[in-house]
């Protein structure tokens, strides 16, 4: 799962979700009753599968990410078949979908036909997230699975995509400015193909040389990392140099000093509408308090609830 800027912040083309329903139905303790237990289950699963590989809470965090932008956040990312959104390549490189479907296993021994996959994705990225020494946050639980999943419906943004072309698509779905920075923050942790990076070290918009927004004294790293016709579709980066298994704010440091890895990272340090946000989280600031709070206004997007969709009993099939 670690991924690049298309895997980390899908981004749903406008017309795949005409119109973006926040929190309708959701809450805080869905479960009380129900099955009182999701929150642990949830959370000692994904604990259990960080102690054996810590990347792995990157892939989970993208995985949310990439359910919500799509239908919104109806676990329609999870359903295995031919052209399901699963197959869309741009994800393709998630990784993590092991760590849902075991804890999906012991939520249905414990509370069956109770636990969406959907809350199951939004529970597991808080918990991944604080597993790598980030804040918590509540998690509004009570979405619905999704009854439909096709790669067609996957229409992502490129690592090059201005500023403006961000706000837009995020705005599309109900998410301002400030939402974008801060879930951007996401980049903190994972690492993304030295394929997305080829053009922008060795033919930035053609000219045959480098980003100059690369800080001039971190391009040789780079280029040693993605050698130029190396190997680049298997090669890996990380997005935040020098902290890619910890949550923390190092990446608004690196994306302040040229040395965001993306071009689309790099864009919020100058364009006039990012640049105060990435500054005050470089500093510290309200970044994790602020992100948890993005996290539950993107995590209610589209959310199916009632009678709506369904509960799967395997997150990777239909009933």
């Amino acid at each position: 799962m670690e991924c690049g800027f298309y895997l980390v912040l899908a981004l749903v083309s406008l017309g795949v979700v005409n119109s973006v329903v926040h929190g309708q139905g959701t809450r805080v303790g869905f479960y009380s009753s129900t099955c009182p237990g999701v929150e642990s289950i949830v959370r000692s699963t994904v604990q259990s599968h960080l102690n054996s590989d810590l990347t792995l809470a990157a892939g989970l965090l993208r995985m949310h990410f990439h359910d919500c932008f799509v239908h919104g956040c109806d676990a329609s990312l999870l359903i295995d078949g031919t052209n399901t959104e699963k197959t869309a390549p741009p994800n393709i490189g998630l990784r993590g979908f092991e760590v849902i479907d075991h804890a999906k296993t012991q939520l249905e021994a414990a509370c069956p036909n109770v636990v969406s996959c959907a809350d199951i994705l939004a529970l597991a990225a808080r918990d991944s997230v604080v597993l790598s020494g980030g804040a918590s946050w509540q998690v509004p639980t009570g979405r619905r699975d999704g009854l439909v999943s096709s790669a067609f419906d996957v229409k992502l943004p490129g690592p090059g995509d201005s500023v403006d072309v961000q706000k837009h698509k995020f705005s599309a779905l109900g998410l301002n400015t400030k939402d974008l920075v801060t879930l951007v923050g996401g980049h903190t942790i994972g690492t993304t193909s030295c394929q997305l990076l080829s053009s922008r070290l060795y033919n930035f918009n053609g000219t045959n040389g480098p980003d100059p927004t690369i800080d001039p004294s971190f391009l040789p790293q780079l280029k040693a990392l993605c050698p130029q016709n190396g190997g680049a579709s298997t090669k890996r980066v990380p997005l935040d140099n020098g902290s890619q298994t910890k949550f923390d704010t190092s990446y608004f440091n690196n994306v302040r000093r040229g040395r965001g890895i993306l071009q689309s990272d790099q864009a919020l340090w100058t364009d006039p509408s990012t640049k105060p946000f990435v500054q005050s989280y470089s500093l510290g600031s309200t970044f994790n308090v602020d992100f948890g709070n993005s996290m539950v206004k993107m995590g209610n997007i589209g959310v199916k609830t009632g009678s709506d969709g369904e509960i799967r009993k395997k997150c990777s099939a239909f009933n």
